[in-house]
C-alpha cells in the first residue's frame, strides 16, 4: 500500500507538469534507515520486536503513545529507494499497527535572500573588469556573442575536480593566480627529466607561453590577483617539453602522461606554420594518442585539444598538420571579439569549434598570467583559444564526468553556433548543422555545454568502416581536375564495422606531383556536402607530393555514409612552377567513422502526454504514460526514475529487496557481466573484470595490484617492487630477488651477483661472465680471476699481475711490490730506471744507453750532455724539445722533464691525462675503480665512469662503488644524498620510503600530521593517514584513529558490527561465519545469511518456493511450505510420504537431503 501510494504520487506529479499547472519541481524522495512504527503492547514488547526483525530501538517519538523511533544500521542511510529485506517482515507482526520508513524533506528558511542578476557576478581580481571574452560590459553585440561562461558558472560549474595539463614549454607553478589549483601529478619537466615543470627564465621571457595558456584555463578567483581563469575550481598541470629538443619520444612521454589522473591534455603547438610542411605524429606518439583514447580516463579516452595553427599569412592549411587533423584532437580556431576572421587564421575541415582570441591591431587581446608572477592583456593567436576550449570542456566534464571522448565532442557539435561570426562558406550539412572551414560548427557555448551534458545520453559505440581502396592511377594535369566517384556501402555487410550516421571523414590518399603546393583537393559526401581538404599552399615547392596522408572533415557530422563520394583534385600551376611533368592520383580510400544507429534518437517508447489525462481512482492502476528515464531501453518503463526502467539501455544494479536500477556504468567495486549486471568485485577490489580475488584491476586503499596475478596485497612479494604512479607491484628485472625500480636492483637470486644496479649470472673461479652470449666463458690459462679475456684480476699460481696481465716474470721497467706480494701484483720502475728493485729513483739495477748506474740511481753519461741522446753509433744527439733528458729523438723516448712539465709513460705533458693523479712531477695510474683520482688506492678517487673492467662506477666518499648505499642515489656518477627523512630514493624528488613519523606525497617525505577530515591509522606495517579509514579498519571518532576491525575475517566493519566478510565467510548478525545456520540461507552477491521464508525450516533462497524443509505442521510441495489444511491431494496412483520433513542427520549430507526435500512430497 505505502509503495503504491508513492507509485500515485510520483505519477500525479508528472501529470500535474504535463497539464502546465505551476508546481514546485518533482524530486526524487530520499528514503532514510530511520521508521516510525507504532506498536501495542508497551515498551518491552517494541524492544522484543525491534530486536527480533535487526533493528534498534531509539525510544518512543516524542509524546505520542505508542509512536517507536526503529534504526536499521544495515540499510542504506539515504536511498531513492525504499528498503526490502528480511526487516520488512515487520509489518506481518500482529503487534504492528502501523510502520513508515522515513523520507528526507526539503525546508527553506523563510527570510528573503535574493539571488543576483548574472550581470551582478564580480570578482576582485585585479583585470577582471577587462576580460571581455568571459563578460560584457558594454553594447557592443547585446552581450549575445559571448561564449555564455558566466552562464556555466551560475549553474554552479567551475570545474572542480576535472585535471587540464599545458603541453608546453612550462607553467610557473609559483604565479600567485595559478599556485592554489597547481596539481604536481598532472605535471613533468620532460626537457629536464625531473617532477618540476618550472619554465626556464632569460631576459626575452621566451618560456612564458605554458603559463600564459595555463591562466586562462584555472587562475584562481577572488584572490585580488591578475584575472579569473574560466575553470577556475579546475587543477591545472603543466608539461615542460618544449624547450629543448622536441622527438616523437618527447611527444609521447607528454601525451601520455598521467592518462588516468589528467583529464584534458591542452597543445597550442604543432609543426611549422610555414605553408610549406606537411607533418604529424610519429608512430610513439600516434601511439600515445590511441592508447589515451582507448584507456584514458578509466576508459572513457583523454581528451586533446590542439591549436589549428597560426600560418595564415603563409597561406597555410591546417590539414597539412597530423594533430589538428586527427580524429583523436579537438582542432580549435580563433575569432576576433569583432567575429571577423583573424589575419593568422587556417582554414581546413578538421576544425570543431571556435573560442575568442585576438584579431587586429585595434581588437582587444587576451588576457591571462604571465612569467614572474605578472599578468599580461596580449595573449595571442590560436594558442590562446585552445586552453580557453579547454577550460570550457572542463566546466562540461564537472557537469558530467562520465563522458566519453566521444561525447565532448559530440555535445561541442550540437552546442556550438554561428552566431555573429563572419565566413564566407557557411553552410548546412544534411544533419542540420551549420558548419564553416574557418570555424568548424561555430562558437563554443559553456552554458548551453554544461546544460547538454547534465542529460546527456552516452553515444553508441564508435564503428569504422575501412572502404576498399581505388588504386586506378590517374593523371592530374595542370588546369584540370580528376574527379573520382567511389560508391560506399558503410560496410553494410559487416555488423561491428556498419556506419549508417557520420561522425570524422578521413580521406587517405597516395599523389605524386612536381609541385605539392599547386594542388587542391574537394570532397563531396553523398548527401551534397563539400569539403575543401587541402587549398592551395604558395610556398610548397615540394615535389614530395603524398604518401599515404590522411585528410579529415568534420562537415559531413550526422550524415549518412552510404552512396557516391566525389573526390577532386586540381592542379593550379604557379608562375614558381618549372616542371612541366603532371602529377598522379596514385590510389585513394575512405575511412568512416560513426555509428550503426543514430546517436541521439529516442530509443524509448515514450508515449504523448494529454491534456484529458483523468487523474486514476485509488483503487485502479493505470499505465504510466510519462517520459522514461535515459537509462532505461526501448521497452520503456513504468514510472520516471532508473528503477523503474523494464530493461536497462546499459547495465543495473540488483538490490537486496530484489529492485534494480539501470545506470550507464557500473559503480566502483562492481564489474559488468555478460548480461549487463553490475557484480560486487572481490573485497579487496576497488575495480575488477569478476568476482573472483585474482581478476581485480585497481586495488582498496592501503593494498597493491600485483602484476601477473591481477590479486590486491598489502605488501610487495621478494622479485616486485611498488610503482607508486599506478599503485601496482611490478615484477623485478630478470634475475633480481629484490629491487627498488625497474632499473635499481637491491638483491640477487642464487647464481646472480650485484654488478651496480643489475644483476649478472656469479660465474666459477677461472670463468666470466659474457653479456653478449649470457653464459660463463674461460678466462686466460695464466688468470684465477678476471673480467674478460684478457682483463684478469687475480693470477693463477706462479704468474704475476701487471697491468691486468698476468705474466711468468716482471717485464723490464717493472719490480715486485713487497706490500702486495701476496697478490703478485707487479708495478712500474721509475722512469729513469731500465730495471729496479723498488719504486724510488735509487732503486735502479739498470740504465737505459746513455747512462751510467751510480749507487743505485741512473746519472747521465759525460759524453752527452742534458737534453742529448748517445745513439747506437756512440754520437749525442738532441732529444725532443719536450725531453730534458731521453734514450732517443722521439718525444716519447724522455726520461726526465722540464719544469713545469711532468713525465708520464716516457712523454713529458702538461698535465696528466684522465685515469692518472701527479706523484714527484710524475703521472702514475689510479686505481683501476676510479676515473680520476689524487693518489693511488681505491680510497683517493675524485670522478668515476665505467672503469677499467667495463663497470659502471659511482662517487661515493671517495671510493668509486658499483652500487650506491641506501640513503642515496646515483646522479651523474655521483652518489648523491636522498633528502631530509627519506630512507630509499631514486632521485632528489622521488623518494620510495620515508623515516617513521613521515609519509609520502608526490614522491616527497611530509611529516605525518593529519589535515581536517583525516585520521591516524597503523595499517599493515607502517603510519598513515587517511581521509577514510581503508579495510579492515573502522574509524574511532573519538580517537581520530582507524582502528583493526575485532573479527580477523572482516573486511569492512564499525565499532560494533561487520559489514562484509573475506571470502569463504558470509556476514550473520554482524559477524563472520563460514556457513549460515539453520533457517538462513546465503546470498550470493551480498555475501550475507539471509532469513527463509518464515515457512521454511531450510531454503536455497527467499522466496516462498525455495524451501527445502518445513516447520512443524506444514509439508513441503515443489519447494513450498504448505499448512496441513491447505495442502494438496497427491493424484491418482501416488501417495504422501510423511518423512518427507524428516532431518536425514544420519544418512544424508545436508546437500543430499536437500536435493531429496526439494522434490514434491508426493510419491508413486
Amino acid at each position: 500500500m505505502v509503495r503504491t501510494a508513492a507509485w500515485r504520487r510520483s505519477l500525479l506529479c508528472v501529470l500535474v507538469l504535463s497539464l502546465g499547472f505551476a508546481s514546485p519541481p518533482c524530486k526524487a524522495r530520499i528514503y532514510t534507515n530511520h521508521w516510525a512504527v507504532r506498536i501495542a503492547g508497551g515498551p518491552e514488547v517494541a524492544e522484543r520486536i525491534a530486536e527480533k526483525y535487526g533493528y534498534r530501538n531509539m525510544g518512543q517519538i516524542g509524546d505520542l503513545k505508542d509512536h517507536y523511533h526503529f534504526f536499521h544500521s544495515r540499510t542504506i542511510k539515504r536511498s531513492t529507494l525504499s528498503s526490502r529485506g528480511r526487516h520488512s517482515f515487520i509489518s506481518m507482526e500482529p503487534k504492528v499497527e502501523w510502520i513508515q520508513q522515513q523520507v528526507v524533506k526539503r525546508r527553506i528558511k523563510r527570510d528573503y535572500k535574493p539571488s543576483p542578476p548574472l550581470s551582478l557576478i564580480f570578482y576582485n581580481d585585479a583585470k577582471w573588469s577587462s576580460m571581455w571574452y568571459i563578460h560584457c560590459n558594454d553594447d557592443v553585440h547585446n552581450c549575445q556573442s559571448d561564449m555564455n561562461i558566466m552562464g556555466a558558472w551560475k549553474r554552479g560549474y567551475t570545474g572542480k575536480d576535472v585535471v587540464v595539463t599545458i603541453l608546453d614549454d612550462g607553467i610557473e607553478r609559483n604565479h600567485p593566480d595559478l599556485s592554489q589549483n597547481y596539481d604536481p601529478q598532472a605535471s613533468f619537466d620532460v626537457n629536464g627529466n625531473d617532477m618540476d615543470p618550472m619554465p626556464r627564465y632569460d631576459a626575452t621571457n621566451e618560456n612564458k607561453h605554458g603559463t600564459r595558456c595555463a591562466g586562462e584555463v584555472a587562475a584562481a578567483a577572488n584572490n585580488s590577483h591578475c584575472i579569473v581563469g574560466i575553470a577556475y575550481n579546475a587543477r591545472i598541470g603543466g608539461v615542460r617539453m618544449l624547450d629543448g629538443d622536441v622527438t616523437d619520444m618527447v611527444e609521447a612521454k607528454s601525451l601520455s602522461l598521467q592518462p588516468q589522473h589528467i583529464d584534458i591534455y591542452s597543445a597550442s603547438w604543432g609543426p611549422d606554420d610555414d605553408g610549406k610542411t606537411v607533418d604529424g605524429p610519429a608512430s610513439l606518439a600516434r601511439q600515445a594518442f590511441e592508447n589515451g583514447i582507448r584507456m584514458g580516463r578509466k576508459g572513457r579516452g583523454s581528451i586533446f585539444v590542439w591549436a589549428s595553427g597560426n600560418g595564415g599569412r603563409s597561406r597555410d592549411h591546417c590539414s597539412c598538420d597530423g594533430y589538428t587533423n586527427s580524429i583523436y584532437t579537438i582542432s580549435i580556431s580563433s575569432t576576433a571579439e569583432s567575429g571577423r576572421k583573424p589575419w593568422y587564421l587556417e582554414e581546413c575541415s578538421s576544425t570543431l569549434t571556435t573560442t575568442y582570441s585576438s584579431g587586429e591591431n585595434y581588437d582587444r587581446k587576451i588576457i591571462t598570467t604571465d612569467l614572474r608572477h605578472r599578468c599580461t592583456d596580449s595573449h595571442t593567436g590560436t594558442s590562446a583559444s585552445a586552453p580557453m576550449a579547454a577550460a570550457i570542456i572542463a566546466l562540461a566534464l564537472e557537469a558530467n564526468p562520465l563522458l566519453t571522448w566521444r561525447d565532448v565532442q559530440h555535445i561541442i557539435v550540437k552546442t556550438s553556433r554561428a552566431g555573429h561570426l563572419s565566413a564566407p562558406d557557411w553552410k548546412t550539412n544534411a544533419a542540420g548543422y551549420n558548419v564553416s572551414h574557418l570555424y568548424g560548427f561555430g562558437l563554443m557555448d559553456a552554458e548551453a555545454m554544461v546544460k547538454e551534458a547534465e542529460r546527456w545520453k552516452q553515444v553508441p559505440s564508435q564503428h569504422i568502416c575501412v572502404e576498399s581502396a581505388d588504386r586506378q592511377i590517374r593523371t592530374i594535369r595542370p588546369e584540370h581536375v580528376v574527379r573520382s566517384v567511389y560508391k560506399a556501402t558503410g560496410c553494410t555487410d559487416n555488423p561491428n564495422h556498419h556506419v549508417i550516421y557520420l561522425e570524422h571523414v578521413v580521406v587517405r590518399i597516395t599523389i605524386t606531383h612536381p609541385r605539392r603546393g599547386d594542388l587542391s583537393i574537394n570532397l563531396t559526401s553523398p548527401s551534397g556536402t563539400k569539403s575543401q581538404l587541402l587549398a592551395n599552399r604558395l610556398f610548397d615547392h615540394s615535389m614530395e607530393g603524398f604518401k599515404n596522408w590522411e585528410f579529415m572533415t568534420t562537415h559531413c557530422w550526422g550524415e549518412k555514409a552510404a552512396g557516391d563520394w566525389v573526390l577532386e583534385i586540381y592542379d593550379s600551376p604557379s608562375q614558381l612552377r618549372s616542371q612541366k611533368v603532371p602529377g598522379k592520383l596514385k590510389e585513394w580510400s575512405l575511412v568512416l567513422y560513426g555509428t550503426s544507429v543514430h546517436p541521439y534518437s529516442s530509443l524509448r517508447n515514450d508515449k504523448p502526454r494529454s491534456t484529458d489525462t483523468l487523474m486514476p481512482a485509488d483503487d485502479e492502476t493505470e499505465e504510466y504514460n510519462g517520459p522514461c528515464d535515459s537509462e532505461c531501453n526501448e521497452n520503456g518503463c513504468e514510472g520516471p526514475g532508473p528503477h523503474h526502467c523494464i530493461n536497462c539501455l546499459h547495465y543495473f544494479l540488483k538490490f537486496k529487496n530484489n529492485t534494480r536500477m539501470c545506470v550507464s556504468e557500473c559503480p566502483s567495486g562492481f564489474f559488468r557481466d555478460d548480461r549487463k549486471r553490475c557484480k560486487k568485485c572481490s573485497s579487496l577490489c576497488e575495480t575488477c573484470v569478476g568476482s573472483r580475488s585474482d581478476q581485480c584491476t585497481t586495488c582498496r586503499t592501503g593494498f597493491h595490484l600485483n602484476e601477473g596475478s591481477n590479486t590486491c596485497v598489502a605488501n610487495c612479494a621478494d622479485g616486485f617492487y611498488l610503482d607508486y604512479d599506478s599503485n601496482i607491484c611490478r615484477r623485478c628485472p630478470e634475475n633480481c630477488k629484490r629491487c627498488k625500480a625497474s632499473n635499481l636492483c637491491t638483491e640477487c637470486k642464487p647464481g646472480m651477483s650485484l654488478q651496480g644496479n643489475k644483476c649478472q649470472m656469479t660465474c666459477a673461479a677461472g670463468t666470466y661472465y659474457n653479456g653478449h652470449r649470457r653464459n660463463c666463458e674461460p678466462c686466460h690459462r695464466a688468470c684465477a680471476t678476471c673480467a674478460g679475456v684478457e682483463a684478469c684480476t687475480k693470477c693463477a699460481d706462479g704468474y704475476l699481475l701487471e697491468d691486468w696481465r698476468c705474466v711468468s716474470t716482471c717485464s723490464t721497467g717493472y719490480y715486485l711490490s713487497e706490500q702486495t706480494s701476496d697478490n703478485r701484483q707487479v708495478q712500474r720502475c721509475d722512469q729513469s730506471c731500465y730495471e729496479c728493485l723498488g719504486p724510488s729513483d735509487r732503486n735502479c739495477s739498470s740504465c737505459v744507453s746513455g747512462y751510467n748506474l751510480e749507487a743505485g740511481a741512473c746519472v747521465v753519461s759525460t759524453i752527452c750532455k742534458d737534453g742529448e741522446y748517445l745513439s747506437t753509433h756512440g754520437n749525442c744527439h738532441l732529444c725532443d724539445v719536450t725531453c730534458m733528458q731521453c734514450t732517443g729523438p722521439e718525444r716519447e723516448d724522455c726520461t726526465s722533464c722540464p719544469e713545469p712539465s711532468l713525465f708520464d709513460d716516457g712523454s713529458c705533458v702538461i698535465r696528466c691525462q684522465t685515469g692518472s693523479y701527479t706523484a714527484g712531477r710524475q703521472c702514475r695510474p689510479c686505481h683501476y675503480t676510479c676515473h680520476q683520482c689524487t693518489d693511488g688506492g681505491p680510497d683517493n678517487c675524485t670522478s668515476c665512469d665505467r672503469d677499467s673492467l667495463g663497470v659502471v662506477r659511482y662517487l661515493f666518499q671517495g671510493q668509486c662503488r658499483d652500487v650506491c648505499p641506501e640513503g642515496f642515489f646515483h646522479s651523474d656518477r655521483q652518489c648523491e644524498p636522498c633528502p631530509a627523512q627519506c630512507v630509499i630514493c631514486t632521485a632528489a624528488n622521488l623518494c620510495l620510503r620515508c623515516n617513521r613519523g613521515h609519509k609520502l606525497r608526490n614522491g616527497q617525505c611530509v611529516p605525518l600530521e593529519c589535515s581536517t577530515g583525516e585520521r591516524w591509522g597503523r595499517v599493515y606495517a607502517g603510519l598513515y593517514c587517511h581521509q577514510s579509514c581503508p579495510d579492515r579498519t573502522y574509524s574511532s571518532d573519538d580517537t581520530m584513529v582507524c582502528a583493526p576491525c575485532e573479527d580477523k575475517h572482516c573486511g569492512i566493519c564499525d565499532k560494533s558490527q561487520c559489514y562484509w566478510c573475506q571470502d569463504g565467510f558470509f556476514v550473520f548478525d554482524g559477524e563472520c561465519v563460514d556457513h549460515c545456520k539453520e533457517g538462513f540461507f546465503v546470498d550470493e552477491e551480498s555475501r550475507e545469511c539471509e532469513p527463509c521464508n518464515r515457512a521454511c525450516r531450510t531454503c536455497g533462497g527467499p522466496q516462498y518456493d525455495d524451501c527445502d524443509s518445513c516447520e512443524d505442521g506444514f509439508f513441503l510441495d515443489h519447494g513450498k511450505c504448505l499448512e496441513g489444511r491447505k495442502m494438496t491431494l497427491c493424484p491418482e496412483k501416488h501417495f504422501r510420504n510423511s518423512m518427507k520433513n524428516a532431518h536425514f542427520s544420519t544418512m544424508l549430507t545436508h546437500h543430499e537431503a536437500a536435493v531429496v526435500l526439494r522434490k514434491s512430497a508426493c510419491e508413486v
